[in-house]
């Protein structure tokens, strides 16, 4: 059965990215102990992400220049991005544009899936919208240590501790990194 993960990193304030849609503040933790990620994508037959974290990835990894990079972190998954713009991809890349809610494409999400699971890669609202939806089934953050004034939020709802259900709590390298099943609203 397909699995819907919000898998993301956070400050320890609950931030995603800086002001600016920076990741810099996670790449500055020294360390190479930290979680598996390529490991994790493996179990991923799709990826979902906004428009800020596409773009974000687009430049810091290069992929309009070198596509064959996207081959290497991606394979042939299909990534779904939400936006209401017109974004470029990169060269071979299964990139599905999304203008509009979750819901109008949750199944289609999930049937491109196959038998893998999708990865909610972010940002925070995208990963709310499924969890509005009752489709969000587990919540893995990696905390690290590193705090931000503002910026993007870990998840902007309000979810109460009867939602959550701890799964697991590990310490990876400088990462804190907690798993939480994901209840159904009643």
């Amino acid at each position: 059965m397909t699995r819907i993960v919000y898998y993301t990193a956070s400050t320890l304030n609950g931030y995603l990215a800086d002001p600016h849609d920076s990741l810099d503040w996670l790449f500055a933790v020294k360390g190479e102990d930290g979680p598996d990620i390529a490991a994790f994508m493996d179990t991923m037959g799709v990826f979902v992400e906004g428009s800020s974290t596409y773009e974000w990835v687009l430049k810091h990894e290069n992929l309009l220049a070198e596509p064959a990079k996207w081959q290497q972190y991606y394979g042939d998954k299909p990534t779904y991005v939400f936006t209401s713009r017109t974004l470029p991809v990169p060269e071979g890349a299964d990139v599905r544009f999304i203008n509009g809610p979750v819901a109008g494409v949750l199944e289609e999400i999930k049937a491109a899936s196959g038998d893998l699971d999708v990865w909610v890669v972010g940002g925070g609202d995208l990963a709310g919208q499924f969890l509005d939806l009752n489709a969000l089934d587990e919540l893995v953050v990696t905390f690290a240590p590193a705090a931000l004034t503002s910026g993007a939020p870990l998840l902007p709802r309000n979810i109460g501790s009867d939602r959550l259900t701890l799964r697991s709590a590990e310490q990876r390298g400088q990462f804190a990194m907690l798993s939480y099943d994901v209840q159904s609203a009643t």
